[in-house]
């Protein structure tokens, strides 16, 4: 199963409040939709950028990148 890390990238003061919410959001989309959602978090890079992330089967790509639309996203081994 190839997996991906879903990425939505939050940038100012407010940046790290904002990614741990957007992360409650993710939860409940994958809750509501019934999708598989391997692992979701959040990581500080630096005063002014954090962001929040979902990792999920390589399958569901399309359909969640379409409706949640993140900033990037890589293939993890």
């Amino acid at each position: 199963m190839e997996k991906i890390k879903l990425i939505w990238d939050f940038r100012g003061p407010n940046g790290k409040n904002t990614a741990i919410h957007h992360e409650k959001h993710l939860k409940e989309y994958f809750k509501i939709e019934k999708k598989i959602l391997i692992q979701s978090g959040t990581e500080n890079l630096n005063d002014m950028h954090s962001l929040a992330y979902a990792i999920i089967e390589k399958r569901d790509l399309n359909e969640i990148k379409n409706k949640l639309k993140p900033n990037r996203g890589k293939i993890l081994e």
